[in-house]
């Protein structure tokens, strides 16, 4: 019996990732913040990187039909650029 360890799941999704891409393939990648860093290179290569199950699903929903998804701030929501100011040179 094998329980892969954190460094042998890093090693095959980075293995994955690099075939994936090397097929010309787009990559979604699903894993929590707290493995961001481990997974920089594969997160590099990802069209999209994702934190929850619901954002793959707004991903490929996007992809798929260009659905935008409605904002997680709810009714709150403010684009950055208004979020920033007019003044920002780099909105």
């Amino acid at each position: 019996w094998f329980l892969p360890s954190a460094l042998d799941r890093q090693w095959n999704a980075a293995f994955d990732a690099g075939y994936a891409a090397a097929l010309g393939k787009s990559i979604i990648t699903l894993h929590p913040p707290e493995i961001s860093h481990m997974l920089k290179e594969v997160n590099a290569s990802a069209s999209a990187v994702c934190q929850d199950a619901n954002q793959v699903v707004d991903t490929l929903a996007y992809v798929i039909s260009g659905d935008l998804p409605e904002p997680r701030d709810g009714g709150d929501w403010l684009p950055i650029a208004d979020r920033l100011g007019a003044g920002n040179p780099n909105p």
